[in-house]
């Protein structure tokens, strides 16, 4: 089964932010892929009316 998750690393260790399905002890693979974060220039801030980052994207 493959799953993609979304997870936090904080202070060396890897956690889920979202319930994962394993039984403790199991080992498994991770791809980590970065996430892009893209911000809105500020030319183009108010163009569309009032919306959210999220309606943005």
């Amino acid at each position: 089964m493959a799953k993609a998750i979304r997870i936090r690393y904080e202070n060396g260790v890897l956690r889920p932010l979202e319930l994962v399905d394993l039984v403790n002890g199991k080992e498994i693979v991770v791809f980590i892929h970065k996430k892009m974060v893209r911000k809105v220039p500020d030319e183009y801030v108010g163009i569309f009316g009032e919306a959210s980052v999220e309606e943005l994207r």
